[in-house]
């Protein structure tokens, strides 16, 4: 590296899926990526619902995608607040959140998730998103398991 060439950026990815435990998670990657000069992306993804025989009928202006992002936007705003000079981005994309989050660890630093999401069954400590990504990830994955 010449005296002119910056050192790469690093990148902490977060996976959030508005259960409490991802967003203690994403505060946490936000910490972290503070004191270590990283930069935070947060990923919140989305799908549409599946059904099986019978489905209830949807409202004409339903758009997951669009609630998944105004929910991220608020949630990234927050973090910014806390976090004035961290580089903060969110995205939303669409698909299953184990394999969406796996894919965006290529090149990350970390890979920080909540220890169970929305599908938590009583009385587990991991879920099978954060599991997948652990065992799956191109990067070292964090599980964060909030203490309350």
């Amino acid at each position: 590296m010449t005296g002119t060439e910056e050192a790469p950026r690093r990148r902490i990815v977060a996976g959030v899926d508005g259960s409490e435990s991802s967003v203690a998670a994403l505060h946490w990657a936000a910490h972290q990526a503070d004191m270590t000069g990283a930069t935070l992306e947060a990923i919140m993804t989305w799908e549409w619902p599946t059904d099986y025989g019978w489905s209830p009928p949807y409202p004409a202006d339903y758009d997951p995608a669009s609630q998944a992002e105004t929910f991220l936007e608020e949630i990234v705003a927050k973090v910014q607040e806390q976090h004035q000079d961290l580089v903060v981005s969110g995205r939303v994309l669409e698909g299953h959140p184990a394999p969406v989050l796996v894919k965006c660890s290529i090149g990350a630093d970390m890979l920080v998730v909540g220890s169970r999401g929305h599908g938590e069954f009583a009385g587990m400590l991991l879920g099978s998103v954060s599991e997948h990504c652990a065992t799956n990830a191109h990067c070292p994955v964090l599980v964060f398991r909030d203490p309350r």
